[in-house]
């Protein structure tokens, strides 16, 4: 009985905990009279937080979110080599490196989903190491905290590219790369394992050109049997047969 007490008690920490991860990025909190409202911070606010010296700290936003970054002196403050984020919300740089001026902007909606996932493994890493201080009124929160349209929008991206990540993880699962080794005496080979493309698994597979819709162009991918042919992007080598698992390449 005294196990499965604690036993309980270890699952209930353990998702009252994650609930907290995930409203952290959100930036969403469960209605708790405890909690304090979420402070709001216009972009002239935001901007006396650069760091600089007479400037009231050092923070900076991603996705409206304001994280004090003063423990990060050495990076984002003066002569840092992340000091163009300072007392700013330059989303879009960091999923582009664009640091130029028109770079450094809060403007994400060029982004695809992919780049998008990216940009919130980014807001991850600020809630993990620093912490958040408040919402930036303009393009992701409106004056009264709230989420804008563009927010949403960014959150529907989001939503679309962990599905795309999803099922490009079931893809590799399915249709794993093929190992591949070049020389200028032997020319290249591509070959199947029980482990190749980083996916352990108990068949080995043949090896097969996989093209990219629209591009023309095409990668390895060992098939596990010969079903996977009727998809009319998946073609054999030239030159090897059909059941070999090594073919040479030529190009």
């Amino acid at each position: 009985m005294l196990g499965f007490i604690i036993s309980f008690i270890f699952v209930f920490v353990a998702i009252l905990v994650l609930r907290q991860d995930w409203a952290h990025i959100t930036g969403d909190a469960p209605p708790q009279s405890t909690v304090p409202p979420a402070r709001l911070i216009i972009k002239d606010e935001l901007s006396l937080y650069s760091g600089e010296e007479d400037s009231k700290g050092l923070y900076l936003a991603i996705l409206g979110q304001v994280f004090d970054v003063e423990k990060g002196m050495k990076h984002y403050g003066p002569g840092g080599g992340y000091h163009f984020f300072a007392g700013k919300d330059a989303s879009l740089a960091f999923v582009t490196g664009d640091f130029t001026d028109t770079g450094l902007t809060d403007d994400v909606s060029s982004l695809s989903p992919a780049q998008v996932v990216s940009l919130y493994d980014w807001l991850a890493f600020y809630h993990k190491d620093y912490k958040p201080v408040g919402r930036l009124v303009g393009r992701f929160y409106s004056e009264s905290g709230e989420p804008t349209e563009a927010l949403l929008q960014v959150e529907a991206a989001l939503e679309q590219g962990q599905r795309l990540n999803d099922q490009a993880q079931a893809e590799k699962q399915h249709l794993p790369a093929c190992n591949s080794e070049w020389s200028a005496a032997r020319g290249g080979r591509v070959w199947c394992s029980t482990k190749s493309g980083g996916v352990q698994r108990d068949w080995v597979g043949v090896p097969r050109k996989m093209f990219s819709p629209g591009s023309g162009r095409s990668r390895c991918v060992c098939v596990q049997n010969s079903s996977t042919l009727e998809n009319p992007n998946i073609q054999e080598y030239e030159d090897c047969p059909p059941h070999a698992d090594s073919c040479p390449v030529r190009e």
